[in-house]
């Protein structure tokens, strides 16, 4: 029999969860029968999913505070009874400037944030994910980790950190059960990239092979389809949701 490609019943922490993948995330999670506590730095965290009985749990945080995560993941924990996922989706990617003048205080803002809030939930939810048994953490990193993206040289720093980190994690952890996956999500749908102008769009989609951006609900798609029993034997992966962004269409077959 074909093992499930649907994680039902899981208890997952998302960071992030009200944004515009997060709350895909969380969308899908609880299309799954999931149990969910809905982790973000806004304060209104808990009225965001007020209606979304699969939310069980909330909390209000900054991931780049490391006594502040690891409060919080323990009530959450607490809460669900239990913890069988993390997926760490908070970050920030609108800090722009170029390499050489980049200010020191957004630099650690974005590492601190993309990169070390990411440790920092995972790490706190460590002794509830192994005793699952079957404990699955999903790190969203960024394409522009592997293409580079000028102006944002800190997001995609933190972005590529996060690769070597879970597979880090992935290695230290197997034996209590943990897998620790990527996923790399190329332009996606989320309302900043909807709010760009539409010539923008159009010049976006030019350099993506099939041709659109992607939806948040694929990216979600990929997410729950690493916590579901059918990638019980992936860790330490990276899987790009990018529409093919980054490969090259021109070759001999051009113009045929």
């Amino acid at each position: 029999m074909a093992a499930s490609t649907t994680p039902n019943r899981r208890r997952v922490l998302v960071t992030g969860a009200t944004g515009g993948i997060g709350r895909a995330i969380v969308d899908a999670l609880a299309v799954c029968d999931c149990r969910i506590g809905a982790c973000d730095i806004t304060p209104d965290v808990e009225s965001e999913f007020a209606d979304n009985g699969a939310v069980g749990a909330s909390a209000t945080f900054d991931v780049r505070d490391r006594a502040a995560a690891e409060a919080a993941v323990v009530e959450l924990v607490a809460r669900l009874g239990g913890c069988d996922a993390v997926v760490a989706n908070a970050g920030v990617v609108d800090t722009i400037h170029r390499a050489e003048g980049f200010p020191e205080e957004e630099w650690r803002k974005d590492l601190e944030t993309n990169l070390s809030g990411q440790f920092h939930a995972v790490q706190a939810a460590f002794s509830a994910l192994a005793e699952s048994r079957d404990g699955r953490v999903v790190l969203i990193s960024s394409a522009s980790a592997e293409t580079g993206l000028p102006g944002q040289v800190a997001y995609t720093a933190a972005k590529a950190g996060i690769v070597g980190m879970a597979r880090t994690l992935a290695a230290e952890w197997a034996s209590r059960g943990v897998r620790c996956n990527v996923v790399m999500p190329g332009l996606i749908a989320t309302p900043k990239v909807r709010a760009l102008p539409s010539a923008m769009h159009e010049a976006m989609k030019r350099s993506i092979p099939l041709g659109r951006i992607g939806e948040t609900e694929e990216l979600a798609g990929a997410v729950t389809f690493l916590l579901s029993p059918a990638a019980a034997y992936i860790t330490g992966t990276v899987l790009r949701v990018d529409g093919g962004f980054g490969l090259s269409t021109a070759g001999l077959m051009s113009g045929r």
